[in-house]
């Protein structure tokens, strides 16, 4: 999938596909690529959470935009998304330190578990939203939470994003055992700072997906492979 993003995200920012036109048929691109639909379709979401393209039902994928600024993900824009992640979380997690019940601290270490175990990465996904909802949970103000769920559809969305085309999962799950810890060791500052680091990381995963250079590239995806062990994963 990835290839294939490289590919069409390339194509469009070298002006192979100008603004308004018309991506090719799936069935078509599918033929050209050599690929399944299923992993044409995940790259076409991703082309359109990067903002190059919108799919129009009925009608077909078109570009709206040659170069990638701020992912949107749901109804937020990235950059949004993080800015209020860094004033809620963040503190959250210093409150949950002080305020965490034996049963949330269970509960998070069950999932964290799960997690760890987990290798589909939807599954992960829903599990990754879980957990940030449990941390809030643990601050024992249901405000919090609140804020959470209203965000969760964009978390998810964040997450699989990252997760598919940054390798963020095993990292996700060292940066999520290490806020566990801290909620355990009752450390508020330790949880500010395992929070912050974790969002840290997030952004600058981000940071690289959408710098990444495209340009130049057109090659399959055959021939356009990525590499293994990206140092973000």
């Amino acid at each position: 999938m990835e290839a294939v993003l490289a590919h069409l995200r390339g194509a469009i920012e070298r002006g192979e596909y100008a603004i308004g036109d018309k991506l090719p048929s799936e069935a078509e691109l599918c033929r050209t690529l050599e690929v399944s639909r299923p992993v044409l379709r995940e790259a076409l979401r991703a082309l359109q959470t990067m903002g190059l393209t919108v799919s129009k039902t009925g009608k077909g994928t078109f570009v709206v935009a040659d170069a990638v600024e701020d992912p949107t993900f749901g109804d937020y824009a990235a950059s949004d998304l993080l800015e209020v992640r860094r004033h809620v979380e963040i503190p959250v997690a210093g409150y949950a330190a002080v305020r965490r019940t034996p049963e949330n601290l269970d509960h998070l270490a069950h999932l964290l578990d799960r997690m760890e175990r987990e290798t589909d990465t939807t599954a992960w996904v829903a599990m990754d939203t879980l957990f940030h909802l449990a941390v809030a949970e643990a601050a024992q103000n249901p405000v919090f939470r609140r804020v959470i769920e209203e965000i969760r559809d964009a978390l998810a969305r964040q997450s699989a994003f990252l997760t598919e085309l940054g390798g963020r999962r095993e990292q996700s799950n060292r940066e999520h055992r290490a806020i566990v810890e801290a909620l355990i060791d009752g450390s508020e500052l330790d949880a500010v700072e395992a929070m912050s680091h974790h969002l840290d990381r997030v952004e600058t995963t981000l940071t690289d997906i959408v710098r990444s250079p495209a340009h130049g590239k057109d090659s399959g995806p055959g021939t356009d492979t990525p590499t293994e062990g990206n140092p973000q994963a």
